[in-house]
């Protein structure tokens, strides 16, 4: 039972995904808010490409979307490279890898989440804003965020979730590397490969609890008046 519980078996992973998560979802809830705003606000050609392919790590494997930024993140990419000499270290098989990997995945979540609120924001009451003289920042920071505030707590708490549940491309980008980029997924995976139940087991609840706390998070902000 002390194995099963020790900080390098139990500690460690859920520690490093509640990180990888908390940092993620923050990175990807200020993308996806300036992406919504921006596809709400401006009408282009090609438009509904761009969103698509904004939509598309939804769609696509885990295993796929980890192969895609391990080619672009890889030591011989031009990217991972630049990455390494500044750094000193590459971002795959990194906690750096593992954010990267959550951002991505958990981005078309949060995006559409974001964009259906800022939609739904009466264009009237910003108009009638606009013709008082306020300018657009101080009508998105008074107005349109405000307005939209449970689209936008939704949004982050998702977007934290998924982050939280991402293993196909963490494990493709980062690795599974005890007492380093091994996150609680991961971990899960590799405790029922090994026959270690009890363990697997152990970090299962701990995910459940998590992400039921999470989810009725959500269900309260959706259902508040």
């Amino acid at each position: 039972m002390s194995m099963v519980w020790s900080w390098e078996a139990v500690g460690f992973p859920v520690t490093l995904s509640l990180q990888i998560a908390c940092l993620s979802s923050v990175i990807v809830f200020i993308l996806a808010t300036m992406a919504a705003l921006w596809m709400n606000r401006v009408h282009f050609p090609g438009q509904i490409i761009v969103e698509t392919l904004f939509m598309l790590p939804l769609v696509l494997p885990p295993s796929v979307v980890g192969l895609i930024l391990l080619t672009i993140l890889g030591r011989r990419s031009w990217i991972g490279q630049a990455a390494e000499w500044l750094t000193h270290q590459p971002i795959v098989f990194s906690v750096t890898g593992a954010v990267i990997a959550a951002v991505v995945v958990a981005f078309p979540l949060v995006y559409q989440a974001l964009k259906t609120g800022f939609a739904l924001v009466n264009r009237e009451v910003l108009e009638s804003a606009r013709s008082q003289g306020a300018n657009e920042l101080q009508v998105l920071w008074f107005m349109v965020l405000p307005l939209a505030w449970r689209s936008l707590v939704t949004g982050f708490v998702l977007g934290f979730a998924r982050a939280l549940g991402e293993f196909g491309a963490t494990l493709m980008v980062a690795g599974n590397i005890p007492g380093k980029t091994q996150t609680l997924p991961t971990a899960i995976y590799f405790a029922v490969d090994a026959g270690n139940m009890q363990l697997a087991w152990s970090m299962t609840i701990i995910t459940i609890l998590i992400s039921f706390i999470l989810l009725l998070a959500t269900s309260k902000i959706r259902g508040s008046d």
